[in-house]
C-alpha cells in the first residue's frame, strides 16, 4: 500500500510540474514578444536592424505556433518518454549509411543552444531541482533520475529547441533573442521546480530534505573550482539543498593563439609560462611534500606528476618555455605547458577510506560542532574565543590520537598527521581573529575526509579545499589592525565577513560526503560574495569601488569612441587641429556624459550633435553664403563645447587654449582649396554619431590596443577619496606583470607612498584586470594601473602581508616537523 501510494504521488507531481511548464508558457512567450519590441527601438547599424526586424517578424509570426508545439512535446513526452532521437527532425537513415555519415553543422549548433540554456535554467534552480530530484529518487525508489526525464533542465531545453526547428524559427532567431529567453526558461523551470515542491511538502514528502544518503561520490566527473553555483541559505538549521548534479557539458574550445588556460576578462594573454614567484613556490612545497611521503609512507599515492624540485627556485623565467608556434603551448588535453605539468583536478584518483576511519571522522566532526560552535556562534566576547580555540586545539590532538588508531593503513595515519599539523599552524597564526580561527577549526574533519579520499591535496596547491581555505585566510589577514585603527563601521563591515566564513563552514559541514565539490562550490559563492562586500557592504571600500568603475567605464568609453571616431573621419577632409580636438577632447567629453546621464540621453545627444557641428564648421566653405552660416552657428557651438568641457572637469585655461586652437582651425577652413563635405556624407556622419554606442565593439575583452591605451594617465581623476598612483618603481618583468594579475581581492598588503607606509586591502580588479584599487581601513582609496602596481611589487613598495598562501605555510611548518621527527607520520 505504502509503495503504491508514494507512486500514486509521484505521478501527480509529475502533473503538477507539467501543468506548471504550461501555464507558465503563455506568460514566457509574452516576455520574449515584449523583449523582441524593445530591439527595434535601440540603435544599431543598418544590417543589425533589417537582422532584427526580420526576427522580430518570424517570432510575432511563428511564436504562437511555437508555444503550441511546446505544450504538445511536453504532453506528448510526459505519456511516452523522450526519446534519445528525439533532437533529429529528419527521417532516419539506414543503419548502414549512419555510420559513414558526418554530424552536420545544423545539429552541432542546436546542441550548443540547448546546452546552454540547459546551463541558465539549472544555474538559477539547481536548489529547487535537487530538493525535487531526492523527493522523486524517494517517492520512486529509484537511485536516480533517468537521463532523459522531463525533469531535468536538458530535456526541457531539447524539446523548446526542437520545437523551434519544427515550426521554422532558425538559430539566428534564437540568437538575437537568446537573452529574453534565457531570462525566462530560466524563471519558468525555477517555478515549475518550487510549485511541484511545494504541493510535495504539503503531502507530507520530505518537508526536510537531507541529501547525505543520497550523494555519491563519483571519481570520473570533473568539477572546477569554478563550477556556478546558486546562493545557498545561511541557515544552519535547514541545510541548503545541494548534491551539485552535473551541468549538461557545452563542446569543448581550444585556447586561441597566446591565450592561457582561462578566457574572457581578466584572462592573462600570451604569458602562459609566466607564474608568480608565490605560485613556484607553492608548487615547490608540494613538491617536496610528495618526496617524503614516497619515502617514509609505504603505499602512499603519491602523484607523479607534481612539478619537481628545481635550484634556485621560485623566480618565474620566460626562459622556461619556448615555443615556435602557438600550438607549442598546449599540452594534453589543451591545457598549457605550464598547467599540463601539474596534477589536474578533475582527473584526480579517489581512494576508499576505511569505513572505520571514516565513521571516526564522522563522530569527531559531530562532537566539534556540539562544544565549540558556542564560544564562535553566540558571541561569548574576548574572554571565551581563546578559550575555545584552547579547548578545541585539546579536543584535536585528543581525536587525532583515535583517528589513528582507526586507520588501517600507513598512508591514512600519515594523511592524520599531516592535517592535524596544518591546522595547528593555522589554529596558532596570531594575523588571523581568533573569533575566524573557531570557525577554521571546525573545517579540519571535513578537509581531512577528502585529504584521505583525494590524495592529490597533498600535491596540487589549487585544490579547492586549499583554496577555500587561502582565500578566507587572506581576506581576515588585516581585521586586528582595520578594528584597531578604525571606527565602528570597519567592526560592522568585517562582522559581514566573519558571517560569511561562518556560512561557509556550515554548509561544508553540512555534506561531508561530497568531496571537493562541496568545496568548490563554496568558493565560487564566496569569490561572489567578496565583489558584493567590497561594493556595497564595507564602509571603508564602497566609495572608492564606485569610484574606481567610473573611472574604468568612463576611460573604456573614451577609447572606444576614439577609435571610432578615427575610423569616422578616416577619409574625411577635416582640419588637423579639429581631428585632434575630437579625438584628444571630446571622446572624453562625450564618455564622462554617457556615464553619467546614459548614452541616449538628451545632454548625450546635444555632445553629438556639437561634434557633428564642428566637423561642418571645419570642413572647406566655397560660397558666402556658407561662411555667414558658420559666423551665425558658431556662438552658440562654441557655448556647447564649453559645457561640454566644463562637464568633463576640464579646467577653464585649458578650455581657452581648445577654443583658441578651434578658432584658427575654423579660420583656415575658410581659405582651404580642399573638397567640401558632401551634404549626403555629412547626414551620414550624424547618423553614425547619433548611433555611436551600437558601433562600439560588445566584447573589447583581449584588445590590447585598448588595454595599452587605458593605462597611459589617469592623474585625472584623482580626488578627495581616491589617490592615483602615476609614478613610481621601475619597469616591471613579464613575471611581475603576471603576478600582479594573480592578485585577488581581499588580500591585505603593506604601501609605502607619498612619504606613509600604511596597511591597505585590494578592494577592486578591473573588469580587465588592468585597473586595481587598494582602500585603507579608513576609507582612503588608491588606484593603480597594472604595469604600476607591478612596477611597485618590483620595488618592494607594495608587500603582500602573507609571502605565501595559508595552507602552503602551514604545509611548510609540516615538513619542517617532520624533518626533525619522520616516525610522526607512521606512530
Amino acid at each position: 500500500m505504502t509503495a503504491a501510494r508514494n507512486q500514486a504521488l509521484a505521478t501527480q507531481a509529475r502533473r503538477v510540474y507539467l501543468e506548471a511548464l504550461v501555464r507558465g508558457l503563455t506568460p514566457l512567450v509574452a516576455a520574449v514578444g515584449q523583449g523582441a519590441g524593445q530591439l527595434l527601438a535601440q540603435g544599431a547599424p543598418h544590417a543589425i536592424m533589417m537582422a532584427r526586424r526580420d526576427a522580430v517578424q518570424a517570432w510575432q509570426k511563428l511564436g504562437p505556433n511555437w508555444q503550441m508545439a511546446v505544450v504538445g512535446a511536453l504532453r506528448h513526452a510526459a505519456l511516452h518518454g523522450v526519446s534519445d532521437n528525439a533532437r533529429d527532425p529528419e527521417p532516419a537513415a539506414p543503419a548502414q549509411s549512419q555510420k559513414m555519415s558526418l554530424v552536420d553543422d545544423s545539429t552541432i549548433e542546436r546542441e550548443i543552444i540547448s546546452s546552454r540554456l540547459a546551463l541558465v535554467m539549472m544555474d538559477r534552480a539547481t536548489w529547487e531541482f535537487t530538493d525535487l530530484r531526492t523527493r522523486m529518487q524517494v517517492l520512486e525508489a529509484h537511485d536516480d533520475l533517468e537521463p532523459l526525464d522531463l525533469l531535468r533542465a536538458h530535456v526541457i531545453a531539447r524539446v523548446a529547441l526542437d520545437a523551434w526547428t519544427r515550426v521554422g524559427l532558425d538559430a539566428n532567431v534564437w540568437q538575437l533573442l537568446h537573452n529574453e529567453l534565457h531570462e525566462e526558461f530560466a524563471q519558468l523551470i525555477s517555478e515549475a521546480y518550487h510549485e511541484t515542491n511545494r504541493w510535495l511538502i504539503a503531502q507530507k514528502v520530505l518537508p526536510d530534505v537531507d541529501l547525505r544518503p543520497f550523494i555519491r561520490r563519483t571519481a570520473q566527473t570533473p568539477v572546477a573550482a569554478t563550477a556556478p553555483a546558486a546562493g545557498v541559505p545561511a541557515a544552519p538549521s535547514a541545510a541548503p539543498s545541494t548534491s551539485f548534479p552535473p551541468f549538461p557539458p557545452l563542446p569543448p574550445v581550444s585556447p586561441g593563439p597566446g591565450l592561457g588556460p582561462t578566457s574572457g576578462p581578466g584572462a592573462m594573454p600570451a604569458l602562459p609560462s609566466v607564474r608568480s614567484k608565490a605560485s613556484s613556490q607553492a608548487d615547490e612545497v608540494m613538491a617536496q611534500l610528495q618526496r617524503v611521503l614516497a619515502r617514509h609512507v609505504p603505499g602512499f599515492p603519491v602523484t607523479k606528476s607534481q612539478v619537481p624540485a628545481r635550484p634556485g627556485g621560485g623566480k618565474p623565467s620566460l626562459a622556461d618555455v619556448t615555443p615556435s608556434h602557438p600550438g607549442a603551448l598546449t599540452g594534453g588535453a589543451g591545457r598549457p605547458v605550464a598547467d599540463a605539468a601539474r596534477p589536474s583536478l578533475a582527473d584526480a584518483p579517489s581512494v576508499a577510506a576505511s569505513p572505520r576511519l571514516m565513521g571516526a571522522i564522522k563522530h569527531a566532526q559531530e562532537s566539534l560542532q556540539r562544544r565549540p560552535a558556542s564560544a564562535g556562534d553566540t558571541g561569548g566576547g574576548a574572554i571565551s574565543t581563546p578559550r575555545a580555540l584552547e579547548e578545541i586545539g585539546a579536543r584535536n590532538q585528543a581525536f587525532k590520537q583515535v583517528l589513528k588508531q582507526a586507520a588501517n593503513t600507513p598512508a591514512e595515519r600519515a594523511t592524520i598527521e599531516i592535517v592535524a599539523m596544518m591546522f595547528q599552524s593555522i589554529l596558532t597564526e596570531e594575523r588571523i581573529p581568533a573569533t575566524v580561527r573557531v570557525w577554521f577549526a571546525r573545517l579540519q574533519m571535513p578537509v581531512l575526509r577528502v585529504a584521505v579520499s583525494e590524495p592529490d591535496f597533498f600535491a596540487a596547491a589549487d585544490h579547492p579545499a586549499r583554496r577555500l581555505i587561502d582565500r578566507m585566510g587572506a581576506c581576515v589577514m588585516g581585521f586586528n589592525t582595520a578594528h584597531n585603527s578604525g571606527p565602528g563601521t570597519e567592526r560592522a563591515s568585517s562582522d559581514a565577513l566573519e558571517r560569511e566564513i561562518k556560512r561557509v563552514v556550515q554548509v561544508v559541514e553540512a555534506y561531508p560526503d561530497t568531496g571537493r565539490r562541496v568545496f568548490a562550490t563554496v568558493l565560487t559563492e564566496f569569490e561572489k560574495f567578496l565583489d558584493h562586500y567590497f561594493e556595497n557592504e564595507n564602509q571603508a571600500s564602497k566609495r572608492g569601488v564606485s569610484l574606481a568603475q567610473q573611472v574604468e567605464q568612463r576611460e573604456t568609453l573614451a577609447i572606444q569612441y576614439t577609435i571610432e571616431l578615427r575610423k569616422m573621419l578616416s577619409e574625411v577632409p577635416v582640419q588637423d587641429g579639429v581631428r585632434d580636438f575630437l579625438f584628444h577632447v571630446w571622446a572624453d567629453v562625450l564618455a564622462v556624459t554617457a556615464v553619467r546621464a546614459g548614452p541616449q540621453a538628451d545632454v548625450t545627444k546635444v555632445m553629438k550633435r556639437a561634434a557633428a557641428d564642428l566637423i561642418w564648421s571645419a570642413s572647406s566653405k566655397a560660397s558666402r553664403e556658407e561662411r555667414a552660416d558658420v559666423i551665425r552657428r558658431l556662438p552658440p557651438l562654441l557655448k556647447t563645447l564649453r559645457d561640454g568641457m566644463s562637464h568633463a572637469g576640464i579646467p577653464i585655461d585649458k578650455q581657452d587654449e581648445h577654443v583658441r586652437q578651434l578658432n584658427n582651425a575654423l579660420a583656415a577652413a575658410f581659405t582651404a582649396k580642399t573638397a567640401a563635405i558632401p551634404r549626403e556624407r555629412l547626414d551620414e556622419l550624424m547618423d553614425q554619431l547619433e548611433t555611436l554606442e551600437a558601433m562600439l565593439p560588445e566584447n573589447v575583452d583581449g584588445d590590447t590596443h585598448v588595454d595599452e591605451m587605458l593605462v597611459r594617465d589617469l592623474s585625472g581623476h584623482e580626488s578627495d577619496g581616491m589617490e592615483v598612483v602615476a609614478e613610481g618603481g621601475s619597469a616591471p618583468t613579464p613575471a611581475m606583470v603576471a603576478w600582479a594579475r594573480e592578485l585577488q581581492v581581499g588580500g591585505w598588503f603593506m604601501l609605502d607612498y607619498r612619504g606613509r607606509n600604511e596597511q591597505v586591502q585590494l578592494a577592486w580588479r578591473g573588469l580587465r584586470k588592468q585597473l586595481a584599487l587598494f582602500v585603507t581601513p579608513k576609507g582612503r582609496g588608491v588606484l593603480f594601473s597594472l604595469n604600476r602596481m607591478a612596477a611597485f611589487l618590483q620595488a618592494g613598495l607594495l608587500l603582500p602581508a602573507q609571502d605565501e598562501a595559508l595552507t602552503v605555510q602551514a604545509t611548510r611548518k609540516a615538513l619542517a616537523k617532520l624533518d626533525a621527527d619522520p616516525e610522526q607520520l607512521l606512530k
